[in-house]
């Protein structure tokens, strides 16, 4: 396997990180805008692992899709790995297509609202104008694995694993999204500092939330809807989590029976202040402003002036929990309420990796996604999110102990 990552720093240095420490890949290259930051996440995984060469940096403009093709025929990439912010997600993917690669991404093409009624039907969706491809994908035998990050991702594997293995009807698919990490300043005092990219956030929590509904379909509803107290585990606690618009929500109806379908996120008040104050303002625009005769996108520059979120790991306190209740009735024909979850303490993904705890576990799975693709235990063609799979041998890998494994277990709560 030779995987082209395009985008480093982030999710990109964490995912090389992990794929440093495994041996199902003969060459990995990191591509960027930023030729310097690439070479940067190259010694970067030199420095930690003396006498790796399998690593390799390249320079690639992420909005060209002629550009992705041809530096991914250049290194003869047999998988493009997409680990930049979702508005590049479309010329990444044709540009694999073009090169005869297989595709992976952790975000989905962008969506645009309803027109008259975005706040009760959906317009173009996350993901849509990946799906009207998928025919041209088979047809050329090539896989595009989309969504498979954490949330999308670990959380559709859950949705397939409970299907299969938990429940005999499922009446909700809920994921449920929550962390108690605090950013301090060098004195001490808590700072706002999004723990993942702030463009994207502002993408999907001021989006219409889409909720799927079986003989409803897909549909919208105001931004932080519906909201409800859930209580995490491993000492996070209770959290109030909102609607926000997710690929989850997109993906799992497609391949999983399921009654309904959700996403919410635990934000907290502050948060969703923030973003309502920056949606009055225009400050989530991403259409480009002239200011002082220079055009500049008004997202653009709030997610300047913030902290890069790859570099608050330091600062950072905390867990960071990522799950689905699933609830219905158990294989057994009793009613079954079930958290399925995965938790990372910030604390052990700094010292093991260096990387803050958000990027660490959106970033591990697509490299078990690349390790199972590699070794033929997943196989498909088209365009296929993560419940099109076996969940079982993704879930073992990610929680087998090293070196067999990746040494992160995920747990399962009855409720």
């Amino acid at each position: 396997m030779r995987v082209l990552m395009v985008g480093s720093g982030g999710v990109g240095d964490a995912a090389a990180r992990i794929a440093a420490e495994r041996g199902f890949f003969e060459r990995w290259v990191v591509a960027d805008y930023d030729l310097a930051r690439a070479e940067r996440t190259v010694a970067d995984v030199t420095d930690r692992h003396p006498g790796e060469s399998r690593f390799v940096a390249a320079r690639v403009d992420a909005s060209s899709a002629d550009a992705v093709t041809a530096l991914a025929r250049e290194h003869g990439a047999t998988h493009v790995f997409n680990a930049v912010d979702p508005k590049f997600v479309m010329p990444i993917f044709e540009g694999a297509m073009a090169a005869g690669a297989d595709y992976l991404d952790m975000a989905m093409s962008l969506s645009q609202r309803h027109p008259e009624r975005p706040f009760s039907e959906t317009g173009v969706k996350l993901g849509d104008e990946q799906f009207a491809a998928a025919g041209d994908w088979e047809a050329q035998g090539r896989l595009a694995l989309v969504g498979i990050g954490v949330e999308p991702g670990l959380s559709d594997v859950f949705a397939r694993y409970a299907a299969d293995h938990l429940f005999s009807e499922i009446d909700e698919l809920g994921v449920r999204d929550g962390a108690n990490l605090v950013v301090r300043d060098d004195d001490g005092n808590e700072v706002f500092a999004p723990s993942f990219s702030m463009w994207t956030t502002i993408e999907e929590c001021l989006n219409p939330p889409v909720v799927w509904e079986q003989g409803r379909g897909w549909f919208t509803t105001e931004p932080f809807s519906e909201p409800e107290v859930f209580d995490f585990p491993e000492g996070i606690g209770p959290v109030e989590c909102v609607n926000v618009e997710h690929e989850e929500v997109l993906l799992m109806p497609r391949w999983v029976e399921a009654k309904r379908v959700t996403f919410k996120y635990g934000l907290g008040d502050e948060f969703i202040g923030i973003l309502k104050v920056l949606s009055a303002l225009g400050l989530d625009r991403t259409e480009p402003v002239t200011v002082k005769g220079v055009q500049v996108s008004p997202r653009d520059v709030v997610a300047a002036v913030l902290p890069d979120p790859a570099t608050i790991g330091p600062r950072l306190t905390g867990k960071t929990c990522a799950g689905l209740f699933v609830t219905g009735t158990g294989t057994d024909g009793q009613p079954r309420r079930t958290y399925l979850h995965h938790v990372v303490d910030n604390t052990w993904s700094m010292e093991r990796y260096g990387a803050q705890c958000v990027v660490w576990q959106t970033a591990v799975n697509p490299v078990v996604a690349l390790e199972l693709l590699a070794t033929g235990v997943w196989s498909g063609s088209g365009v296929l999110g993560p419940e099109a799979f076996d969940a079982e041998p993704f879930l073992t890998l990610l929680a087998a102990p090293q070196p067999a494994g990746y040494g992160s277990p995920w747990g399962q709560d009855e409720r």
